[in-house]
């Protein structure tokens, strides 16, 4: 297999938006300006085999940074396989750079042209709860009544609900939506998974690794100065400062025994996205030699207490046991990587899986339930979750 990578500005004076590269049936993985979005697959390999199978790759390139790129979910479940596409051709934008890269003489010009653009639809729309509410509040309550007996520190109880249309539903579209929305967070697509998630799992770039795990969650109103009480309220939270606490203790540990050095924030920072804020730490070390890919540190750290629990295994257990459904790719991780094993990985939250006729999706939300959870308030919690693709999905 041989790969080429050339400046974008040698195909196109008006660089492509990556969305629409990725329109409705590439991937997509960018926040801000910054990510890939690709078409075609040029190959399937599995997550652990994926950096050597990049290595092996033949690489003529002109642009000093680029590499080729793997990128897909590893889901919920530790252990579960999970496979990486590598796109025919891909289109990166990172630091200020961007490239294209081609397997075997795919079809750059066909994959750089302007797609049709979505055409507005009204279908009729249903949502049905694929777990009842009263399982999920029943749940909830067990969870916390594990948290008080001792048995767990923290478990996340989360419920599916599925949106129906009469009519295919555009992911270009979707996308698009999502990034005026949601630009800060990082926006993916791949195999009808698509989503806006505001949390960093983990990032290796070189020698440097980072994470920015997120716990604890209140509403935004879109009122200023009520935005800010609500989020000064979280600060003084007990109940989500302990939820916080317990996953930066987490991934800190998880990380250490990779890392020369690692440090934290002092103090939990707001994080703000659309519809809700987040308690939010960074985490930034420096990897011990040899270092590990990504995709290691992704299988290290996945699923994070902020969407599994703690302990790890007694909450997965009990998640297993009390929810009612499987989760699949949500609350997995989603990113790339490169032949180097740098990548970036995102929590797979925010997050819908589309139909193979696209015409439902299944979303997903949840909470953290510690000894002071109140199993109405955590239903309102994911109400407010749900908000961020529903509202790039619904159109009445």
């Amino acid at each position: 297999m041989r790969a080429v990578s050339r400046p974008l500005s040698e195909f196109t004076d008006d660089a492509p938006d990556l969305n629409d590269v990725a329109a409705d049936d590439g991937v997509l993985f960018v926040r801000g300006g910054s990510g890939l979005a690709g078409r075609g697959a040029a190959a399937r390999v599995a997550a652990e085999r994926a950096v050597e199978f990049l290595r092996s790759i033949q690489h003529d390139s002109t642009v000093d940074v680029a590499a080729v790129l793997a990128m897909g979910v590893v889901p919920f479940r530790p252990g579960t396989s999970a496979d990486l596409v590598v796109p025919e051709v891909c289109v990166v934008k990172r630091g200020g750079e961007a490239w294209v890269t081609a397997i075997d003489g795919a079809d750059v010009e066909t994959a750089l042209a302007a797609p049709p653009e979505p055409t507005p639809a009204a279908p009729a729309w249903t949502i049905d709860q694929e777990v009842a509410v009263d399982h999920y509040l029943a749940a909830v309550t067990a969870a916390r009544d594990a948290v008080r007996s001792g048995d767990l520190t923290k478990a996340v109880i989360a419920r599916p609900i599925r949106v129906n249309a009469d009519t295919p539903i555009s992911l270009h579209a979707i996308l698009r939506r999502l990034k005026a929305t949601f630009s800060s967070s990082y926006r993916f697509a791949v195999d009808g998974f698509i989503g806006a998630s505001p949390e960093l799992l983990v990032e290796v770039e070189g020698s440097v690794v980072r994470s920015h795990p997120l716990a604890g969650t209140t509403p935004r109103t879109g009122d200023v100065d009520n935005d800010a009480r609500l989020a000064a309220e979280l600060q003084a939270s007990a109940k989500n400062q302990i939820e916080h606490r317990v996953v930066i203790d987490d991934v800190h540990d998880r990380l250490l025994p990779f890392v020369s050095y690692l440090d934290e924030e002092p103090e939990p920072s707001i994080v703000t996205v659309a519809n809700v804020q987040h308690l939010g730490t960074r985490l930034e070390g420096m990897l011990s030699q040899p270092a590990p890919s990504v995709i290691d540190l992704v299988r290290v750290l996945c699923p994070t207490p902020a969407l599994g629990g703690h302990p790890r295994e007694a909450a997965i257990e009990l998640i297993e046991r009390v929810e009612g459904f499987e989760r699949g790719r949500y609350g997995g991780a989603v990113g790339w990587v490169d032949a180097t094993g740098d990548g970036t990985w995102a929590v797979a939250i925010r997050c819908a899986e589309f139909s193979a006729d696209r015409r439902s999706a299944r979303l997903v939300a949840g909470g953290g339930i510690v000894a002071d959870s109140e199993p109405l308030a955590e239903l309102a919690e994911t109400q407010a979750k749900f908000q961020a693709m529903l509202s790039a999905i619904i159109r009445p």
